[in-house]
């Protein structure tokens, strides 16, 4: 009698997503351009008491997209487009200032057009920023019928004795999780895989908007000012989740502890994670997990943080340590 072979473990390798790959290419450009690396790019200007800094990030929205096509649902991918820029931007501290976007298709659909350039203007809304420009590329046979691709830019600024770099991170600061929507707008490859008939069934979940961080970060870092407090290292929790994207804030000599079961992780990640096998570690590593943002802070800043984030929840402490992330 044959045994039944237990069910196969699903990956985002597996899903066609290579972390590994696109983490040796990140290596490669930070040798041939050192300033490549953080969650956004700073470029000194001249001038002014203190100095200032332009900041630009730029992204897209990623195989989210093609549950769009799936569903035809197309009105809040313009507001993933612009969080996934202005998110990673506020990281050092900065200011939005303006967005600007990509959209190509093959085949122009004003009507549906409409619907994904109101979205982009509601992300900006959102954000407090203009669209300030963007371009729409019409490109017959680049892209098969009904389908398009997004990409967003965003711009900001910082004064450089202000910018958050992690560099006054040490052991004994805590880490605060700011709640996600949900997926926002990554590790959809490896979910659309699980998922596969059911994605209408998961349809709402699933094309949640990705949440705005900017303007309650930007009254959390001014109403920690006036307290003479700071956030120490902030990280937009995108692809690679917590493993990955924390480490980029943290210097030399430290590493994370993080306290599974100190938040609520959202059904979501359950349903993924059970009906595609999928081993814990891949899903810490491909998904948000319920956690947006993570921040570092002084332990005597910690009151101050939950009292104007009220959903923000200690989630871990910094230890001595090579830089990385340990679950307990």
């Amino acid at each position: 009698m044959r045994k039944r072979n237990p069910m196969a473990q699903l990956t985002y390798k597996k899903a066609g997503v290579d972390i590994d790959a696109a983490n040796s290419l990140v290596k490669h450009l930070k040798k041939k351009a050192p300033a490549i690396g953080g969650f956004a790019g700073l470029f000194p200007l001249e001038g002014g008491r203190h100095g200032q800094c332009l900041v630009a990030s730029t992204d897209g929205v990623g195989t989210k997209l093609r549950v769009a096509f799936q569903l035809d649902r197309h009105d809040t991918i313009g507001i993933d487009l612009v969080a996934m820029s202005v998110n990673d931007l506020i990281c050092c501290g900065a200011k939005p200032l303006f967005f600007l976007d990509y959209f190509a298709t093959g085949k122009l659909d004003v009507a549906r057009s409409k619907r994904i350039l109101d979205g982009i203007l509601e992300g900006c809304r959102i954000a407090g920023v203009p669209l300030l420009g963007g371009e729409t590329a019409e490109m017959p046979g680049s892209y098969p019928a009904g389908e398009y691709d997004l990409a967003g830019f965003a711009v900001g600024l910082v004064e450089k004795r202000a910018v958050i770099d992690g560099s006054k991170v040490f052991p004994g600061d805590l880490i605060v999780g700011v709640p996600s929507s949900g997926l926002h707008s990554n590790g959809y490859s490896l979910a659309r895989k699980v998922l596969k008939k059911s994605i209408r069934k998961f349809a709402d979940e699933l094309l949640i908007p990705t949440r705005i961080y900017v303007s309650e970060i930007r009254d959390l870092i001014e109403g920690l000012r006036k307290r003479d407090q700071i956030i120490l290292a902030m990280a937009h929790i995108t692809g690679g989740g917590l493993p990955e994207n924390l480490p980029r804030v943290l210097p030399k000599g430290v590493k994370a502890v993080i306290e599974k079961g100190s938040w609520e992780i959202p059904p979501i990640f359950e349903e993924i994670r059970g009906r595609g096998n999928v081993p814990e570690g891949e899903m810490w590593r491909t998904f948000n997990m319920g956690v947006g943002l993570a921040l570092v802070v002084r332990p005597q800043a910690l009151a101050a943080v939950q009292e104007m984030l009220p959903k923000a929840r200690l989630i871990g402490k910094i230890v001595a340590g090579r830089p990385g992330v340990v679950f307990k």
